[in-house]
């Protein structure tokens, strides 16, 4: 059945009455999660079986048992904020077959790249809603790739509102890991994010009290939040940092504006030359020297995607999934605060050890 956002807005009845039954009553100490084991993140959504940033991919993350969806965020020309993984819509929408915008394909550059194809911020938000996602690897996901075409890109507040009607529905605390995406770059072409991603926060009741993780790869638009958000009980920050290691000096740094030190996994445990696991970095322990939480990205399911230790030989698209929570509790035994995996069942699972 095809489902979107205006046909089926909370997806169920049971979801939809949950939030309309008054104000959302969130205890005290509702913007606590649990403490004793690490978070997981659901990367996108449930993206290893959904096309990433659906309300179908959130669903199924929440069901799966995530601690918190992530929707990574991106200015429309109307400025409105909107959950994609970059402004290039190129690869998770359909827009390459609509001839209607054939005329807006462009080349821009971003982060000193240039790329071809269509971008968010060349399209209003009643535009985006007539497009529907796709599957970015569907050679490698077929089964995320047959729910192509049924869902509509969302908007930041409608991704809240749905979070907040789960977590009712549902029970649970449900925290949400937004990404500010390509801040320099949206500032500069004259639609800033920072600022409208705060009124969004501030305009919601569940957002001004549920667990919040703002995560970005650039510096200063998390410090910009830390200047005006300050310290709130249900706020943190999450410094996203790539390749490379990271010096004492620079650690001390990043924990004068962030709470949370985020590397890629190989950050953390390195691939040695036969792509199976090395030996851990310090990363942790300098980490925990500055007081900072250690979270790491990103968990895939796939064989191509996982160490060499835990391939199956089923081929590189097969699903590995006893590979993955392998592979997953390697990193989890060096003490990691939590984790963002494509398949938040999996990550689960791997907790329970």
């Amino acid at each position: 059945m095809t489902m979107t956002f205006d046909t089926r807005r909370h997806l169920s009845r049971r979801t939809f009455i949950a939030a309309s039954a008054g104000a959302l009553l969130l205890p005290a100490a509702f913007a606590q999660v649990p403490a004793k084991r690490p978070l997981v993140f659901a990367h996108r959504g449930a993206s290893a079986l959904r096309p990433e940033h659906t309300l179908a991919a959130y669903e199924k993350a929440i069901a799966d048992g995530a601690d918190y969806i992530e929707p990574d965020l991106v200015s429309t020309k109307d400025g409105v904020l909107v959950a994609r993984h970059e402004p290039l819509l190129t690869e998770t929408t359909d827009v390459s077959k609509r001839p209607e915008f054939a005329s807006r394909r462009a080349k821009k550059t971003i982060d000193g790249e240039t790329y071809d194809g269509w971008w968010s911020d060349d399209f209003t938000l009643a535009e985006l809603k007539t497009l529907r996602a796709v599957e970015r690897i569907p050679q490698v996901r077929p089964g995320s790739a047959q729910y192509d075409g049924k869902f509509q890109v969302l908007t930041f507040e409608e991704v809240i509102e749905f979070a907040a009607a789960q977590s009712k529905a549902a029970g649970r605390v449900i925290g949400l890991v937004p990404e500010l995406k390509h801040s320099a770059y949206f500032a500069k072409v004259g639609l800033p994010l920072e600022d409208r991603f705060m009124a969004t926060l501030a305009a919601h009741e569940y957002t001004r009290r549920a667990p919040v993780e703002i995560q970005s790869f650039e510096v200063d638009n998390l410090r910009y939040l830390r200047d005006k958000l300050g310290k709130r009980a249900n706020l943190r920050l999450m410094q996203l940092v790539g390749d490379g290691p990271i010096t004492p000096a620079r650690m001390r740094e990043i924990a004068q504006y962030a709470d949370t030190i985020a590397p890629n996994t190989r950050g953390l445990i390195p691939l040695a030359k036969d792509g199976k696991l090395a030996a851990p970095t310090p990363l942790v322990a300098d980490a925990r020297a500055v007081g900072l939480r250690v979270e790491t990205w990103t968990f895939r399911p796939e064989n191509r995607f996982i160490a060499a230790d835990f391939r199956d030989g089923q081929g590189e698209n097969a699903r590995n999934e006893a590979g993955s929570i392998a592979e997953m509790r390697r990193y989890i035994a060096l003490g990691l605060d939590g984790f963002f995996s494509d398949d938040p069942a999996l990550g689960v699972q791997a907790i329970k050890g």
